[in-house]
């Protein structure tokens, strides 16, 4: 949040200003240790973000995509904009960012990840470093990107299915992206010094919360969550001077939201999906509630088993470690029980709440649909980079300790992303050989379609449990599709490539 200390005076507490204080050089071995290396340490997980955003060069349509191309290049942006309006979901931001990416073709897809992965990386990174200025917190050059690159590697590659959640333009959109950007709705008002622009990032926070609400409705979930809390704690975590603002702020955002929400859900496109599914008043139901706590409690236990999630928690400790006080004091008292506890609530009630609503679309394949989990996932992965803040927070009070928490933690992330980079690599190496056999089979096609062919066959090419033509219907969605992309009446299953 932004806010104003200039007229806050608190006391400065043991091991606090005393030592940011000493001049240049005498910060101490761990202050030292941590300047001369989170630079350099940062460069491990930005490596392992840097070799995903290669890999998806070896991205080709799949699933959804083969009908949001022929769309897009019959139709352009907007007409795909107003299909996902009127015939598919109602998610008018999420049809344009659809569009966006389709526009170009393939090419876009191959772009999707280094866009995608640069954009999301730097608005973590911007969140943070501007979450530690406005917190009056002097820290060694670099450690707000070490734990910015390692929130991201966490968030983007510990889960069950990297595909789908990173290189999978149209789940990356809805689910991936989606979170990043409601993160990202914070920088107005971080940004915010004077009453103008407290001014500005309230307008900024309607329009923010409006985009929202029309791109993701399990985001919304988690916004909306996030911000009652906010509301309703401010009393009790904020300082008198800033806590009118953050409670006007998070009810800009949440109006905005409620906006955006409020103009899918009364879009023709989705009350179609909802009658499609039956997802009107039925995930109320006691059957579809008792199950979906079932399942959202299998999904925890995946969550909570995935060790990597512990490079987020080692990535707030340095970040606990190593920051330091400004003398004019702290903007937030430290009740670290009450945030913990406020933000743990806030992640169980919106993880729990998302699956209610995604139920009566997937029922019991929610378990195995994880795109669908990082909505709320960002949230969790936040919440353990608190903690280890906090839990850094309380053991830099007692030096003996603090260079060997910092140096374990450090190893920690590395160790993490080490990781991560060997099954990465396996993604990698898969989708480079399906991206050599599809580029064969689209020339192929190609060539036939422009000879004048109009039954083709096409082989379909699994990734990740990917969703082909021919997977469960023999000429059901979206085969249909695939031959709308190559201009012929209709595509047939084949057993090997041509």
């Amino acid at each position: 949040m932004a806010v104003d200390a200039s007229s806050v005076t608190v006391p400065r507490q043991p091991g606090d200003g005393d030592r940011t204080s000493r001049g240049p050089g005498r910060g101490g071995p761990l202050r030292e240790l941590a300047g001369s290396w989170a630079l350099v340490l940062s460069l491990v997980p930005l490596g392992l973000l840097s070799a995903a955003a290669w890999y998806g060069q070896y991205v080709r349509p799949s699933a959804d995509e083969w009908c949001f191309l022929p769309y897009v290049r019959d139709h352009g942006i907007s007409g795909l904009t107003g299909k996902f309006y009127f015939h598919d979901n109602g998610r008018i931001a999420n049809g344009w960012l659809v569009g966006l990416y389709a526009e170009p073709g393939v090419p876009g897809h191959q772009w999707f990840g280094l866009v995608s992965g640069v954009v999301m990386a730097g608005l973590l990174w911007a969140v943070i470093a501007l979450a530690v200025r406005a917190g009056r917190l002097t820290v060694p050059r670099g450690v707000p990107l070490l734990v910015a690159s390692v929130t991201a590697v966490v968030f983007l590659l510990a889960t069950t299915n990297t595909y789908k959640t990173f290189f999978w333009p149209a789940a990356s959109v809805s689910h991936t992206v989606a979170p990043v950007l409601a993160f990202a709705a914070l920088i107005p008002a971080l940004l915010a010094r004077s009453p103008r622009g407290r001014i500005a990032a309230l307008v900024a926070a309607v329009f923010a919360g409006t985009f929202l609400g029309t791109l993701s409705e399990e985001t919304s979930v988690v916004l909306m969550v996030v911000l009652a809390g906010v509301v309703l704690l401010a009393g009790q975590v904020f300082t008198a001077g800033v806590r009118s603002f953050v409670r006007r702020w998070a009810l800009a955002t949440m109006a905005g939201v409620a906006i955006g929400v409020l103009l899918l859900v009364t879009s023709p496109g989705s009350r179609e999906r909802r009658e499609k599914f039956g997802a009107g008043t039925s995930m109320l139901a006691p059957h579809s509630l008792s199950a979906s706590l079932h399942l959202y409690a299998h999904i925890l236990w995946t969550v909570l088993s995935t060790w990597q999630y512990l490079g987020a928690v080692a990535a707030g400790l340095v970040l606990g470690l190593v920051a330091r006080r400004e003398k004019s004091g702290v903007l937030l008292p430290c009740r670290p029980f009450l945030l913990t506890g406020a933000a743990l609530l806030a992640f169980l009630v919106s993880g729990f709440v998302c699956t209610v609503i995604t139920y009566p679309v997937f029922g019991k394949h929610v378990l195995t649909t994880q795109r669908t989990w990082n909505d709320y996932l960002l949230l969790y992965v936040l919440l353990l980079v608190g903690i280890g803040a906090l839990l850094g927070r309380a053991i830099r009070l007692r030096p003996p300790g603090a260079l060997a928490a910092t140096a374990a933690a450090c190893v920690v992330c590395a160790g993490v992303c080490v990781s991560l980079a060997v099954p990465l690599h396996t993604l990698g190496h898969q989708m480079h050989v399906r991206a050599e056999k599809w580029d064969r089979q689209d020339q192929w096609m190609r060539k036939q379609s422009a000879g004048g062919a109009k039954v083709l066959p096409y082989k379909p090419l699994h990734v990740a449990k990917m969703l082909e033509p021919f997977s469960k219907k023999p000429h059901g969605w979206p085969a249909s599709c695939v031959a709308d992309y190559y201009h012929v009446d209709r595509v047939t299953h084949a057993k090997r490539l041509p």
